[in-house]
């Protein structure tokens, strides 16, 4: 898999951007952030058309100076701004039925300067005549794209034609190795990690094309073990780092998990665990990957605070307990080494891989030792599982009734998994299908057709015995 385009909704507050971005995730709403006090009421979601992915955002309006005149960073928040420079393409979403403003034309200048590829969308052309989305072409970015987002014209032309510059996905050449994020909030030591990670051992930076330009991924070897280490801080050299002017982008965290095998989340222990580390915590779980937790700048802690921390950790990480969490320095260095067991049981966890004769005796074994309820007076039956995935594991679990299956007792069966194969710092899906074993017979039922060739094969043989029998009858009476 690799980092996904990204493509910035911009314009000036009630022009539909969050109307387009409901028309282009509406397939699949996947990656939706919404960090209060890190990104305040902007949202980022996957989107998909033609079989070319995207992360979409809504940069929220850019709103207009109390004059309506001024430099673009009156208009500009720092969040837009940000979004902006972090996306691959530009979609500058504009009202035709107000027309142009002052607003637009300064937003226009300010992506001239870009270098990006920029789409002008005139939004709201139902009711106003043909010609009034041709005022925009004074921009100087392009011809305007009529649409109609509420109803949803124009959409599906906007995206044939933002799709046709993504690059085809297997198309890009990735990196060998462990895929590892390092993920956090800002100044909670992730460029520091990051450094003490890769040690002496860091290799030419791998430039992947297509993505955005802050994502760096830096291959090496740890025990004669690949690794690709993504970055989405930015790597610093020892002594430069200042984790000061680190900024914290959703956007590249969130690419960052969906690329990775393995995510590591730094955590702040003078900070304590605060609710936007178990966001982030969440994104990873939601976007199925392998999780391992470093509780940083442990080592400046008190004997009283350590204890504190080690209750919340219990509290407030209880709906992981599969995940390992490790008390580390990254200044220093104490147990930064004792990540690597826990980020190779934890990959090697979500590819794991077992027969389906072996996991069908695992579940035999569970419900023998606790049968699922019964429902209408019928007990469910669960006949088969095997392997559905990886990155994260899936479990298919074949049977009857399996709707009716209380979700205690799929918990159930989810521990005994884990249990028996030793899975830890993974997300397991246990899917359940309605379906029959493959291996036994199956006995289809009737269909209309099929019942009236039964009635009639039944009339033939009838007829058949009644023919014979009238002949039999005609001998008979000849002897006689």
């Amino acid at each position: 898999m690799s980092i996904k385009p990204v493509v910035a909704l911009i314009g000036r507050p009630n022009v539909g951007k969050s109307t387009l971005f409901n028309q282009f995730t509406k397939s699949r709403l996947a990656l939706v952030a919404d960090l209060s006090g890190l990104t305040r009421d902007r949202q980022y979601g996957d989107a998909e058309y033609e079989g070319k992915s995207f992360i979409v955002v809504d940069t929220g309006g850019i709103g207009e100076a109390d004059d309506g005149k001024g430099a673009i960073d009156d208009y500009m928040s720092e969040q837009s701004y940000t979004a902006i420079h972090e996306a691959d393409i530009i979609v500058f979403v504009v009202d035709a039925r107000a027309g142009m403003v002052g607003a637009d034309a300064e937003i226009g200048k300010f992506l001239h300067t870009l270098g990006k590829p920029v789409y002008v969308v005139a939004n709201k052309v139902d009711g106003v005549h043909d010609s009034a989305p041709a005022e925009f072409y004074a921009l100087g970015l392009g011809e305007p794209y009529p649409m109609a987002a509420s109803h949803g014209r124009g959409v599906g032309n906007l995206l044939e034609i933002l799709t046709a510059d993504m690059p085809d996905q297997e198309n890009i050449v990735e990196p060998r190795g462990l895929k590892l994020a390092i993920i956090g909030r800002p100044n909670v030591g992730k460029s520091t990690l990051v450094n003490r990670l890769l040690g002496e051992d860091r290799v030419v930076v791998f430039d992947m094309p297509g993505t955005t330009r802050d994502s760096i991924y830096i291959p090496y070897k740890r025990d004669g073990k690949d690794y690709v280490l993504i970055d989405t801080a930015g790597v610093r050299r020892r002594g430069k780092i200042d984790d000061k002017v680190e900024k914290f982008s959703v956007i590249k965290t969130l690419q960052a998990i969906e690329d990775s095998n393995v995510t590591v989340i730094v955590i702040d222990a003078q900070e304590g665990i605060v609710d936007q580390d178990l966001h982030m915590i969440g994104y990873a779980l939601d976007a199925g990957r392998a999780l391992v937790v470093a509780i940083n700048k442990w080592d400046g802690l008190t004997a009283d605070q350590k204890n504190y921390i080690k209750i919340e950790m219990d509290r407030r990480f209880n709906f992981i307990p599969y995940v390992k969490v490790h008390q580390i320095s990254a200044l220093h260095g104490t147990n930064v080494g004792n990540l690597y067991p826990s980020i190779l049981r934890a990959y090697q966890s979500s590819m794991f891989e077992v027969s389906t004769n072996r996991l069908t005796q695992i579940l035999q074994d569970a419900v023998a030792a606790s049968p699922p309820p019964t429902v209408g007076g019928r007990r469910i039956k669960l006949r088969y599982a095997h392997i559905g995935g990886h990155n994260p594991p899936v479990i298919v679990i074949h049977g009857n009734q399996t709707g009716s299956l209380p979700k205690s007792y799929q918990r159930y069966l989810e521990n005994q998994f884990r249990q028996v194969f030793k899975l830890e710092g993974t997300p397991l899906n246990v899917v359940f299908k309605l379906n029959e074993n493959p291996y036994t017979t199956k006995t289809d039922t009737p269909t209309k057709a099929k019942a009236q060739q039964l009635r009639q094969r039944e009339r033939n043989r009838a007829q058949k015995f009644t023919t014979r029998d009238k002949k039999v009858d005609k001998k008979i009476d000849k002897k006689r």
